[in-house]
């Protein structure tokens, strides 16, 4: 189930297990109005489509098709792909390590999750947004928003991602450590 957890950035709520959330939400439709109200678009589509392990990322891409369509002409994004990561995969501490450091992009960064979950920590203003994304989710983080992602130790999610450039991933790191003081996804 989605959710979405609000911290303060410095939390004054804080107990041996770390901060301590203002809010918990794990509705929707409230979870789309408290990250809309901060510039931050969610939504929830329908992922119905049976991924089978294996597959070549143009096959995935295939079997959202229309989705992919949508996406793009409403956000005019030029490079789409699939990044499918399990627990077997040879880079996912590296990879983990590294979408766990703060940083931004200079353009939306923009996931639907077709299956799995990983976590968006957003640090906007003097609060840090934790929101689990679950498969069907899209979330669209505007460029220049402070985040990290967290896919966990065992990493078992496919998100189809979209880019205004033809590099793809491209990483603003602020080389702030405060993502170590907030949940993770294990």
């Amino acid at each position: 189930m989605s959710r979405l957890s609000i911290f303060p950035e410095r939390s004054i709520t804080e107990d041996a297990d770390g901060p301590q959330p203002v809010l918990v939400i794990d509705e929707p439709k409230r979870i789309q109005l408290e990250l809309d109200r901060r510039g931050i678009a969610f939504e929830q589509w329908p992922a119905a489509k049976a991924l089978t392990q294996g597959l070549e990322q143009d096959t995935i891409l295939a079997a959202y098709q229309a989705e992919v369509a949508r996406i793009q002409a409403k956000g005019g994004y030029q490079t789409v792909d699939a990044i499918r990561m399990t627990p077997d995969h040879p880079d996912r501490d590296a990879l983990r390590l590294k979408f766990l450091s703060e940083h931004t992009h200079a353009e939306d960064e923009v996931r639907f999750f077709v299956e799995g979950q990983g976590l968006f920590s957003l640090h906007i203003g003097a609060e840090v947004l934790v929101t689990l994304c679950e498969r069907g989710d899209l979330i669209s983080v505007p460029a220049g928003t402070r985040h990290w992602f967290d896919m966990g130790h065992a990493p078992c999610f496919c998100a189809l991602r979209f880019f205004n450039n033809p590099q793809g991933w491209v990483a603003d790191f602020t080389g702030d450590a405060i993502s170590s003081r907030f949940p993770r996804l294990d």
